[in-house]
């Protein structure tokens, strides 16, 4: 169901697209050279074609991964914090940190911290600035990607942000277990639209946009504190807008 600001209402269901090449997708990005997914169990990228086909996969040090964008001819991805889905390696560092990645190999490039120091699932490239969700407070930060430094925020209500999609004045943030999507207005966080998924639905995770499509995918994963919201398995959906 899509519930707009203007209370305008009409019935929508999300429509499942392909299977997971992965275990825990729980980050998407579309560019030109495809839809990058990060994995949470493995911290691998996969870059695939709109059928799902896998183009390459891509190994990173990411640890946890909950997030990705691409811009600036890089990978940035959200590490957040200790793993849960897999053995330790001895690239881990357990800390809440965003990884600049090489575009082709993955290879590491820089990192910075979080905004608040705490966890984080979604990112969004803008033109040299990148958003970032954060939850103590909860919040999207919006941060410089050549100095890492905040240039703004502003603070939500909804529970458990997730994934980003800028679109015209707003962002769209996935707030994965009310299985909403809500789009906030960049300069003063107001609601402009919000999307209200039905029980059936998957519970959104990793988000981008395509062609004036919602691609969402569901990592059917919820760590220790969120085990209650499951489907059974990992999915990737589109939402017409």
């Amino acid at each position: 169901m899509i519930t707009t600001s203007k209370l305008n209402e009409v019935e929508m269901l999300s429509t499942e697209v392909f299977k997971s090449p992965c275990k825990h997708p729980n980050g998407l990005q579309w560019t030109n050279k495809g839809l990058y997914v990060l994995d949470q169990e493995l911290d691998d990228i996969y870059v695939l074609d709109e059928k799902g086909n896998i183009n390459s996969k891509i190994q990173t040090i990411t640890e946890n991964g909950s997030g990705i964008t691409v811009g600036g001819g890089f990978i940035w991805t959200a590490s957040n914090g200790e793993t849960q889905a897999r053995s330790f390696r001895k690239t881990d560092t357990h800390k809440n940190l965003i990884y600049k990645l090489d575009i082709d190999s993955g290879e590491y490039v820089d990192s910075f911290p979080t905004p608040d120091g705490g966890g984080v699932h979604g990112l969004e490239w803008d033109n040299g600035l990148i958003w970032v969700t954060a939850f103590n407070p909860k919040a999207i930060y919006k941060m410089n990607s050549e100095t890492y430094k905040v240039e703004g925020r502003f603070l939500v209500d909804e529970e458990r942000l997730h994934g980003l999609v800028r679109q015209d004045e707003g962002i769209w943030c996935a707030h994965t277990s009310t299985k909403k999507i809500i789009k906030y207005n960049v300069d003063d966080g107001s609601l402009i639209e919000e999307i209200q998924l039905d029980d059936d639905d998957p519970y959104p995770h990793g988000m981008s946009i395509k062609n004036n499509k919602i691609w969402i995918s569901d990592a059917n994963f919820g760590g220790k504190q969120h085990s209650n919201t499951l489907m059974g398995k990992p999915s990737f959906n589109t939402i017409n807008l």
